[in-house]
């Protein structure tokens, strides 16, 4: 993945750098356990990679529960 400045990650993660972790970790888990990958990546891109990726691309968000 090519770099992407953690300002551009954090403005999906409404400012939270905690929040931004769960979130690509999540989806990391997911897509290690067979989710669909929501972005074109090389076969050997690392899953957490895919996962930033989708996030800057807002292809997933950070929902809460109220």
């Amino acid at each position: 993945m090519s770099y992407t400045p953690i300002e551009e990650l954090l403005k999906v993660s409404q400012g939270s750098v905690y929040k931004l972790v769960i979130l690509a970790a999540r989806r990391a888990l997911e897509l290690g356990a067979g989710s669909e990958k929501l972005v074109d990546a090389e076969p050997n891109t690392k899953l957490t990679s895919i996962a930033l990726k989708e996030i800057i691309e807002n292809k997933i968000k950070y929902k809460t529960k109220k």
